[in-house]
C-alpha cells in the first residue's frame, strides 16, 4: 500500500510529516510516487563483488532525485530532517557512522537556508565481517528514510538489501560512483591552506588564507542544538584569501566543512576553538562622561523633538484639533483634558519601562522599538489607528450608557476624557519607531544602567513630549490664537482622518517587508472585515435602531471579526512567508549602491583602508526614510562616494539582528537611525552623525564641502 502524503508547510510541520510516514505499511517499491511522478528511488550497493571474512566493505545507500526536488544533509538548516540509514547486520558484523557528502546550500523563499543534495546522493557506512563466516552469501537488509522537498515537502522511506556472496578474495564494484562522492566527502586532515579562527560581538570570523587555485569558500556547521549557528554567506577569494562570519548564539564554539571551489568541491572539517570569545569593547562617546542629570536632559528634549517626527504628527494633529473644539471649554476642563493626554503618554513609556526592565533582567537584548520589530505588533497597532480614522470619518462613534455618558459630560468635554487619554497613548505608540536628536544618546546610557535610572530616562521622554500640551492646557489663554469653534470643525475632524489612513498604509508597508506581498493582502482583507464591523456597530447599534436590527447587526459584527480576525489573521501569519529583500538587489541601476551590513566585511573593508558609511535603518523608521530621499541617496551624495571611494553599507533593522543590535550597543545606542562614517585609515575613530541629516551635513562630514 502505497503513502499518500498531504501537503503542507514545509518550515513547519515537516516534522510532523515524516512522523506519519511510519504509520503506513512499507511499500515493496523501492521508487517513491507522487501524482504519478517518481520523486525519489532508493538502491543497496556496494563497492565490491564478494564479501571477504574480516575484510571491511562500504555498504552505499544511492538516492536519486527527480529534477528540481532535493533531500537533505545531516545538519539540514533552517528547516528538513536528515536521511537516515540503517542496515540491519547479522550478528558479528559491525558497522561506521555515515559518511556525508558535501551538501548544496539552498536558499528558499523568506532566506531560508537548507543544506541539500539534488539529483543524486551516495551514503556510505563502512561495514566489517566477522573473520570467519559460514554461509556462502550474505543478505543484508536496510532501512532508509527520507524528507524529499521542492514546493512542497513529502517523506519517504524504503527497506532495500543486497544479496553478495562470501569469498576468499572479491573484485572492486561501483567504482566510480564511490569515487566520485568519495571526493565530495570532507577530510579530518589539515587544510592545504591557513585559517584563523577570530572572536567576533557575534561569533566567529573564519579567515582563510593562502588557498591558491580556489574561486569560492562556504561553510556548513554541525548541527548543535544547544547553541545554533545562524547563516554563514558564501565569500569569493581574492588572492587565495577570504574571511567567513559564522554567528553563533552565546559565541559557542563552532564545528563543521569549510568547503572550497575550485572547478571541484573539496571540504574539510574544522573546529573553532574552545576559548569564548572577549566581550566587545565599547565605544565610548565623549557624552559617556556626563552626568544623570545630562541625560534626563537629553530624554525631555528628545522626547520634546518627538513630536516634531513624522511618526508622531498624524496624531498630534488630533490633539490639536481637540484644542480647537475645547476653545469655548471652561479652563478647568481644558486643563482636565491636556492631564488626560499627559496620563497617557506617561502610562505608554513607564508601561515600556517596565517591559525593558524585565526583559533586561531575564538577560534579554532590548532596543527601543524592539516591538516594532515585530509584525503582530504592527498588525494590532495598523487596527487600532484604523479604527481611530473610521471614528473620525464617521462610520461610527462610541456611545456609553447613560450614567457613564453623563459622568463623563460632567467631567470632561465634547470629546471625553477617554478620548485625550487614548490619543496619548496612541501618539506614544506611533513616536517609538524613530529616535529624534538628543534621545539616542540618552537611551543609549539608561539601557545600560539601573531599572531606577531606566524608569526615570522613560519619565523624563514622557514629560518632555507631553510639556507642551499640558502648557497649552495651563494656560488656555493662548488658545484664542485658534480659530474658533464652528460647522467647519466636523469636516476638519474627517479631513483627520486621511493622515491616519497614511499611518495605517506605513504600517501596512512595514508588514510587508517583514513576513512578505502576501501578507499586506491578508492584513487588508483583515482590516476590511474590522472596517464592516465599525459600520455595522456605527450603523445599527445607536439609540433609534430597532431591537432586530440591533440583533442582526450584533451577528453581522461577530461574523465579519471571526472572519476578519481569525481567518485571515491566521493566513498572515501562518502562510504569508518571513522574507526580508536583501537592500542592494533592491536599488535601482542609478542608486546607491549598497553592501548589506556584516561586522566580517566591515572589518574586512576597513583593513583594506577603505572609508565607510554605516547607515543604521529600518523600514518601520519614517525618519530613516525621510533622510535616505532627502539626504543619503541624493544624486550629489552619491557622486561624491563614487568620487571619494566610499563604500556605503546598510544595516537593515527592520526585523530584529542581534549583530546589529551588538553594533550600536558598541557606541551607547539602542534604536535607528544612527550614522557611522569611517575615514580611510581611522577605523578605530569613526565620525558620529547627528539624527537628522541634511545633503549638506553628509557632506561635510566626509570631506566633500569645505
Amino acid at each position: 500500500m502505497r503513502l499518500v502524503a498531504a501537503v503542507y508547510d514545509r518550515r513547519t510541520l515537516s516534522l510532523l510529516l515524516f512522523t506519519l510516514s511510519f504509520l503506513a505499511p512499507t511499500s515493496p517499491s523501492f521508487a517513491q510516487l507522487h501524482q504519478g511522478q517518481k520523486l525519489v528511488e532508493a538502491s543497496l550497493l556496494a563497492d565490491t563483488t564478494a564479501l571477504v571474512p574480516g575484510q571491511p566493505f562500504r555498504l552505499g545507500l544511492l538516492l536519486r532525485m527527480a529534477p528540481g526536488w532535493h533531500t537533505y544533509w545531516q545538519n539540514p538548516g533552517d528547516s528538513g530532517l536528515a536521511t537516515t540509514f540503517d542496515p540491519q547486520l547479522p550478528a558479528g558484523f559491525t558497522v561506521g557512522d555515515i559518511t556525508w557528502p558535501l551538501p548544496k546550500r539552498l536558499v528558499e523563499p523568506g532566506d531560508i537556508q537548507v543544506y541539500a543534495y539534488k539529483n543524486e546522493v551516495l551514503l556510505v557506512r563502512t561495514i566489517t565481517p566477522p573473520a570467519a563466516i559460514e554461509a556462502n552469501e550474505i543478505t543484508i537488509p536496510a532501512k532508509s528514510s527520507w524528507l524529499v522537498c521542492e514546493a512542497i515537502c513529502i517523506p519517504g522511506k524504503a527497506d532495500v538489501q543486497l544479496t553478495l556472496p562470501v569469498a576468499t578474495s572479491a573484485a572492486p564494484a561501483n567504482a566510480d560512483l564511490f569515487a566520485r562522492f568519495a571526493a565530495l566527502t570532507p577530510s579530518a586532515d589539515q587544510p592545504p591552506f591557513e585559517i584563523a579562527w577570530t572572536p567576533t560581538a557575534t561569533g566567529w570570523n573564519l579567515g582563510l588564507r593562502n588557498a591558491t587555485g580556489a574561486t569560492r569558500a562556504d561553510f556548513y556547521p554541525f548541527a548543535d542544538d544547544k547553541h545554533p549557528v545562524g547563516h554563514t554567506a558564501a565569500r569569493d577569494l581574492v588572492a587565495g584569501a577570504a574571511d567567513l562570519a559564522i554567528p553563533v548564539a552565546g559565541s559557542a564554539p563552532v564545528r563543521g566543512i569549510v568547503a572550497l571551489e575550485n572547478g571541484q568541491r573539496r571540504g574539510w572539517i574544522v573546529e573553532s576553538t574552545s576559548a569564548a570569545p572577549p566581550a566587545a569593547a565599547r565605544v565610548q562617546t565623549p557624552a559617556a562622561k556626563s552626568g544623570l542629570w545630562t541625560y534626563l536632559l537629553f530624554g525631555f528634549i528628545g522626547g520634546f523633538i518627538l513630536n516634531l517626527m513624522p511618526c508622531v504628527l498624524p496624531v498630534i494633529s488630533l490633539k490639536i484639533f481637540g484644542f480647537m473644539r475645547q476653545a469655548g471649554d471652561s479652563r478647568a476642563d481644558i486643563f482636565k483634558h491636556g492631564l488626560a493626554f499627559t496620563a497617557g503618554i506617561f502610562l505608554w513609556f513607564l508601561g515600556l519601562a517596565a517591559v525593558i526592565i524585565a526583559l533586561k533582567s531575564a538577560g534579554s537584548e532590548v532596543t527601543w522599538a524592539f516591538q516594532f520589530q515585530n509584525p503582530w505588533f504592527n498588525f494590532v497597532i495598523g487596527a487600532v489607528v484604523f479604527l481611530f480614522a473610521l471614528n473620525l470619518f464617521g462610520v461610527f462613534e462610541i456611545v456609553l450608557p447613560g450614567r457613564a455618558s453623563q459622568g463623563i459630560a460632567e467631567a470632561g468635554s465634547h470629546g471625553g476624557l477617554g478620548g485625550s487619554f487614548a490619543q496619548g497613548i496612541l501618539a506614544t505608540l506611533l513616536a517609538t519607531p524613530c529616535t529624534a536628536p538628543f534621545l539616542g544618546t540618552a537611551l543609549g546610557f539608561a539601557f545600560s544602567q539601573t531599572s531606577a535610572v531606566i524608569a526615570a530616562m522613560f519619565a523624563s521622554i514622557a514629560a518632555g513630549m507631553a510639556f507642551p500640551y499640558l502648557l497649552l492646557s495651563a494656560q488656555p489663554g493662548w488658545m484664542k490664537f485658534l480659530p474658533k469653534p464652528g460647522a467647519w470643525m466636523e469636516r476638519l475632524k474627517q479631513f483627520m482622518g486621511f493622515p491616519l489612513a497614511a499611518t495605517l498604509l506605513w504600517l501596512l508597508y512595514v508588514i510587508g517587508q517583514q513576513r512578505g506581498t502576501e501578507a499586506v493582502i491578508w492584513a487588508s482583507a483583515a482590516y476590511l472585515c474590522l472596517a464592516l464591523a465599525a459600520w455595522l456597530y456605527g450603523a445599527f447599534l445607536g439609540p433609534l435602531s430597532s431591537g432586530r436590527a440591533k440583533t442582526l447587526a450584533t451577528l453581522g459584527i461577530a461574523l465579519s471579526l471571526l472572519l476578519g480576525l481569525g481567518y485571515f489573521t491566521g493566513n498572515l501569519f501562518a502562510r504569508a512567508a518571513a522574507t526580508t529583500p536583501e537592500k542592494s538587489a533592491l536599488v535601482p541601476a542609478d542608486g546607491m549602491p549598497w553592501v548589506p551590513y556584516s561586522e566580517a566585511e566591515l572589518q574586512r573593508l576597513l583593513a583594506g583602508g577603505k572609508p565607510v558609511f554605516l547607515d543604521f535603518t529600518a523600514d518601520w523608521c519614517i525618519t530613516c526614510k525621510f533622510n535616505m530621499r532627502t539626504a543619503i541617496d541624493t544624486k550629489a551624495v552619491r557622486a561624491a562616494f563614487e568620487k571619494l571611494g566610499i563604500v556605503p553599507m546598510l544595516a537593515d533593522w527592520t526585523n530584529s539582528n542581534p549583530e546589529i543590535t551588538k553594533k550600536l550597543a558598541q557606541f551607547d545606542r539602542v534604536g535607528v537611525p544612527f550614522y557611522l562614517f569611517y575615514p580611510a585609515g581611522r577605523a578605530d575613530k569613526p565620525v558620529i552623525l547627528p539624527e537628522l541629516l541634511t545633503e549638506q551635513i553628509l557632506l561635510r562630514a566626509i570631506g566633500a564641502q569645505p
